[in-house]
């Protein structure tokens, strides 16, 4: 009979599925990285950031809310946010309803650099997690997920308005 494993290590089949799924978590944003910036010259970060707002009510969306769907500190989001107005691709403004809160609003620009972007970016995600799964797969992947997300987090992240 073998050892029972100890409380502060994998068992097998844990390191396992562990090892792949640390292997997926570098490199497929690595992949999606290369590709945008390859194709489009922004990162998988700017584009998270403009497919937001690209898809958000009025192409605007508060900056706190903004963070939570890119999943980053308000201060990193600053920085991009500050960029990409820099590059003429987002607006800010001050919420004329509560002057505590900052509005992120896409430009004319920053939706033309999402239109671009778009197709290489499904392209690539198809070809590397779709095209891998079967239907169900897929179905099961996204249920997966959205438990390991939920454990980490109580709060949704970003889900598409469809």
């Amino acid at each position: 009979m073998a050892a029972p494993e100890p409380a502060d290590a994998f068992d097998r089949d844990e390191l396992e599925t562990w090892s792949a799924v640390a292997t997926l978590l570098e490199w497929l944003p690595a992949e999606l990285d290369t590709q945008l910036k390859r194709d489009s010259e922004i990162s998988h970060f700017d584009f998270g950031i403009l497919f937001a707002l690209s898809e958000a009510d009025g192409g605007t969306l508060r900056m706190s809310d903004l963070a939570g769907f890119a999943n980053s500190t308000l201060s990193r989001l600053s920085r991009a946010v500050n960029r990409l107005e820099s590059e003429g691709r987002v607006r800010r403004a001050i919420d004329p309803t509560d002057g505590r809160i900052t509005l992120a609003t896409l430009t004319s620009k920053g939706h033309d650099v999402v239109r671009a972007a778009t197709p290489g970016h499904v392209e690539l995600v198809r070809q590397l997690v779709f095209d891998s799964l079967t239907s169900a797969q897929s179905q099961q992947l996204k249920v997966i997920v959205r438990r390991i997300t939920g454990a980490i987090r109580s709060q949704r992240g970003w889900r598409p308005s469809i």
